[in-house]
């Protein structure tokens, strides 16, 4: 698609999508802020990461993507200022609790115990100076940037952009992903079999 390539997703994938360490076992994520940063230790790789173009995300100045993933919930702690988060909005599926001084995001967490993705926080692993993160694998909600203030006349460019990098794009989650919120429903319809 002639001109896709000079659509901006997002720093972290404009030029590339770097590739993880396959022995990684996680990192530290760190806040804006220049003095007293918010520090959040991860002990796992993450999963599922992509590109996000919901307006609940974080996104860096600029960006119509925000770039998420998922790290199991019993292995991601704040190790440093966890006096300046706060969730951004109580209401959401998603907590995401941001830095009241710099904004960021630093991480999200689902409470409900019924939610199919209970058990994971999300994470924006742009935040970490540590490389081998998964690289971002598909891209997820991308009519939302929409919603966010992007030209619907440039959609297709967007989304021949996103294809160009190697992230197919959808208006929801993944199939996979897809398919594991349908089964997890079922399974507590009781129309599968738990």
């Amino acid at each position: 698609m002639a001109g896709s390539s000079a659509i901006s997703i997002h720093p972290s994938v404009d030029n590339g999508i770097r590739m993880g360490a396959k022995d990684f076992a996680g990192g530290t994520l760190v806040c804006k802020c220049a003095q007293n940063p918010v520090k959040v230790t991860v002990k796992s790789q993450s999963a599922y990461n992509h590109a996000c173009g919901c307006t609940k995300c974080w996104k860096p100045k600029g960006a119509q993507f925000a770039v998420v993933a998922v790290v199991p919930r019993d292995k991601l702690s704040v190790t440093a200022n966890a006096d300046k988060l706060a969730v951004v909005d109580q209401a959401a599926a998603i907590h995401r609790y941001a830095c009241k001084g710099c904004g960021v995001h630093m991480y999200g967490r689902i409470e409900n115990t019924k939610h199919p993705f209970y058990g994971f926080d999300f994470i924006h692993t742009e935040l970490s100076p540590d490389a081998g993160w998964s690289p971002p694998g598909f891209a997820a909600f991308v009519s939302s940037i929409i919603e966010g203030g992007a030209d619907p006349a440039k959609q297709d460019s967007v989304r021949g952009r996103l294809r160009e990098l190697g992230l197919e794009p959808y208006d929801c989650l993944s199939p996979p992903l897809m398919d594991a919120i349908a089964t997890h429903i079922a399974k507590a319809s009781g129309v599968l079999k738990a």
